[in-house]
């Protein structure tokens, strides 16, 4: 997998970046914010876990999580050792993204296959991370294994309102394989209204349908923010367990390939070329690359030249020569924690992903 290259010099200070190359020396300042989304591959910690629900005022135990594996006695024999080289691995990749461009990293990253805030909270006592300021967006989800999604966001730059976590809804009378919700965050980015959604939709070990159901649930939270305001922008997030081509995405969610057939309310997602036309994923099975790692933006943030209003700048497939297999017959893939049975002491069978917005601020009166 190539490494992309440098999109623009940057002189940031603060996360505020000049473009130089593009604009005259005395015109206006650009904000640029980075977007990203990781799946974090099993980010369990060492005791076993219980769900908890608020039941008449207490907080009750409603279920055990399906965590054994993650657990000392367990198949991996997870003890503190291996979790804290998993959080020493995490924290080092979630510090880095963005970092190319803008000095302080993300001002949002969504996460997918974390088993609690505790875990979350670990991780940002990591020293890449400790400094940092994030904060944590996360709620219980009812996975039978128990894993979420979640947000890290930077104060400084998204300004955090609300969140709420939509359940994932099976056909009627289904009720067997309880699986992730979407989280929805509300905030302001450069002064404007935007919806982050983060989701994990089913796994490939389920039939197509099923992730084609989740894709036709995201879109419907998207026209109901939409319909609440039609000028707020929208950026959905995850590991859709499909491409940008399959059914899922390009047609139950309704995500286009090219900008020029996105209106302001529909999606476009920027990972399809990337796939398709450029043959960069995100995880590889059986010699293939698969790209389900997708960040998707409403076309209202498609805004070309004119970046009067927050809107996108480009987007990349996350990468550092210490993410993949060095040898072996697996060489060049993902370097995961486990493969085989064997603890690898690596990061995640996924690659990271990330999206730059920009915003010119107003010039300064002189």
């Amino acid at each position: 997998m190539k490494k992309y290259t440098s999109f623009f010099a940057v002189l940031a200070v603060a996360a505020v970046v000049v473009l130089t190359s593009a604009l005259p020396q005395d015109g206006p300042r650009m904000r640029v914010y980075a977007v990203a989304f990781y799946n974090l591959e099993n980010l369990f910690d060492t005791v076993h876990d219980v769900r908890m629900e608020m039941v008449d005022g207490v907080m009750t135990k409603v279920e055990d999580k399906n965590d054994y594996e993650y657990l000392p006695d367990g198949g991996n024999v997870w003890g503190t050792m291996k979790y804290t080289n998993k959080l020493a691995n995490m924290s080092k990749v979630l510090s880095e993204l963005g970092t190319d461009r803008l000095p302080w990293g993300a001002a949002v990253v969504g996460v997918s296959e974390v088993e609690n805030r505790k875990v979350l909270e670990d991780l940002l006592e990591q020293p890449a991370l400790k400094d940092r300021g994030w904060q944590i967006v996360h709620e219980e989800g009812p996975d039978r294994r128990g894993v979420d999604c979640a947000f890290f966001y930077n104060p400084r730059f998204f300004k955090y309102q609300s969140h709420k976590l939509v359940q994932y809804v099976y056909p009627e009378g289904e009720t067997e394989h309880k699986t992730r919700g979407f989280l929805v965050m509300t905030g302001t980015m450069g002064g404007e209204l935007v919806h982050c959604i983060v989701n994990h939709l089913p796994s490939r070990g389920a039939v197509s349908f099923y992730r084609e159901l989740g894709g036709k649930q995201i879109r419907a939270i998207k026209d109901s923010l939409q319909r609440d305001n039609p000028d707020c922008k929208i950026i959905i997030m995850g590991d859709m367990n499909d491409d940008p081509d399959d059914k899922s995405m390009a047609v139950s969610l309704g995500a286009k390939r090219k900008q020029e057939d996105c209106g302001p309310h529909d999606l476009w997602n920027p990972f399809w070329d990337t796939l398709r036309k450029n043959g960069v994923g995100t995880l590889k099975y059986q010699g293939k690359w698969n790209l389900f790692d997708q960040i998707i933006i409403s076309g209202n943030m498609i805004t070309g030249q004119d970046h009067s209003s927050l809107g996108y700048l480009r987007h990349e497939v996350f990468n550092r020569e210490y993410l993949f297999q060095p040898t072996g017959a697996f060489k060049g893939y993902p370097l995961r924690t486990h493969a085989g049975g064997v603890w690898l002491n690596g990061y995640s069978d996924h690659l990271p992903t990330i999206i730059y917005l920009g915003k010119y601020a107003p010039e300064r009166r002189r």
